[in-house]
């Protein structure tokens, strides 16, 4: 979502929690907010500040949304949203697969012993290394990205006396209607092979010409925070379409259609995220149809979720330091993270919805700018929000739908130790990933 070019207009109730952006589990209770049962003021208290938080039962319950719309389908969390141990329990105990996009999350998964048969390994430039330790693990497919690559992984693949699944990326050429920097079915972008240019179905060619892999279907992913389902929809088409033509072409019928993630979540008020039952039993009817109706079985499809399932269920909490009126534009409010925990505002233009969360207040509405510590005028959390005007250095603040790529992408810029993750759920919280400490950001060096 690009940022608003004027400032939103105050909420008529700066106390609300809207369901639609705050985790399932959300309340106020004696003017606090308590997500998972737990006030967040002892979460501050006994964790610290800043405090990535995520409501367990929330993630939980949208795993489970997402494997009962899509039933008789495969579901792969989309790992890089957000990747830790717990997360990966998670996934198992819920039956979903899991997509990693490189040697490190496939360490994760494997770390605590999920199927590997359940992993998905993307990437458009992986190693010899990666792609040994994928084939020594047995992961369930192997998603090819380049010519060089299927050449790389045929040669190994003999080498271990491997026969990998795989599947070949696909760009599609639809134009997914969301930030530059996160469409990625166009022709001009480094992620897959031009269906368009022909180079898709040279790749087929290819992987079907080394007997040591084994070609099991197709791979389309066109983007990240897509609210306008019909891209999902020509991509479903044009792939389907591909598969009539491999058919024809080599008399191979591909036995699975991956039609990647990229699902949108509401951020602020006034966003639509897709509904997945609706969505589900679209991608199903579009591809039965083509399948059809060329006289081809209908493969089965994988989707991955990544940000659908995680994001809605974090918040960042912070502690307000310093208040700072510049007069006639706005009051920018300083709190003691910033773009070292989530750089998305500063990278993608994000917007978020932010709240005062140690306590209500009556107070009339203050346009604000939501900023950190970092040495960067451009360290901006949200862009435009309201907060009450007594708003003072010692406030908790909490911002919304954080669970995605936040932590993901966080940095040590300045310094900064990177946040702990907390888990909350029925009154208690946990620590899943431990916060850095400076002793961590000095370990290593010289």
């Amino acid at each position: 979502m690009l940022p608003q070019e004027r400032p939103p207009q105050a909420p008529a109730d700066l106390n609300r929690i809207q369901p639609a952006i705050w985790p399932r589990t959300s309340t106020r209770t004696d003017g606090a907010l308590t997500v998972g049962g737990v006030d967040v003021r002892d979460l501050a208290r006994d964790f610290g500040t800043p405090l990535y938080v995520l409501d367990e039962d929330d993630v939980r319950s949208r795993m489970r949304d997402y494997a009962e719309a899509f039933a008789g389908s495969d579901v792969h969390y989309a790992g890089k949203a957000f990747l830790c141990k717990e997360i990966v329990r998670w996934l198992h105990d819920e039956g979903l697969g899991l997509d990693v996009a490189s040697g490190g999350e496939l360490a994760v998964a494997l770390s605590v012993g999920f199927p590997p048969e359940r992993i998905t390994v993307h990437g458009n430039n992986k190693s010899v290394a990666e792609l040994s330790r994928a084939l020594e693990a047995g992961v369930g497919h192997l998603v090819v990205d380049s010519f060089e690559e299927i050449a790389r992984l045929g040669y190994l693949a003999e080498q271990m006396g491997k026969r990998p699944k795989v599947m070949i990326r696909v760009t599609t050429g639809v134009e997914a209607h969301t930030h530059e920097f996160i469409a990625t079915a166009h022709d001009d972008q480094k992620f897959g092979l031009s269906l368009g240019h022909g180079a898709a179905a040279e790749a087929v060619r290819r992987v079907l010409a080394l007997p040591q892999l084994e070609l099991v279907g197709l791979h389309s992913h066109i983007g990240s925070q897509i609210v306008d389902t019909g891209g999902f929809e020509v991509a479903a088409r044009r792939l389907a379409r591909l598969l009539v033509e491999i058919k024809d072409e080599h008399g191979v019928v591909l036995p699975e259609l991956d039609l990647g993630g990229g699902y949108g979540i509401a951020y602020v008020e006034g966003d639509d995220a897709p509904d997945i039952k609706e969505l589900a039993d679209g991608l199903r009817e579009i591809v039965t149809k083509v399948c059809v109706d060329a006289g081809l079985p209908v493969p089965r499809l994988t989707v991955e979720p990544g940000r659908g399932i995680v994001g809605p269920g974090g918040i960042t909490l912070y502690e307000v330091g310093t208040v700072k009126d510049v007069e006639g534009l706005r009051t920018y409010v300083s709190v003691d993270g910033g773009m070292s925990d989530n750089v998305r505002t500063a990278l993608y233009g994000a917007d978020y919805t932010a709240v005062l969360a140690s306590r209500a207040s009556d107070a009339a509405p203050m346009l604000s700018r939501l900023v950190g510590k970092h040495c960067e005028s451009g360290d901006i959390l949200v862009r435009d929000c309201h907060f009450p005007a007594d708003l003072a250095p010692g406030d908790l603040v909490a911002v919304s739908s954080t669970g995605a790529y936040c932590r993901s992408l966080a940095s040590n810029y300045n310094y900064l130790p990177k946040p702990a993750v907390v888990a909350v759920s029925g009154g208690k919280a946990r620590v899943i990933v431990r916060g850095e400490t400076e002793e961590d950001l000095l370990r290593g060096q010289l």
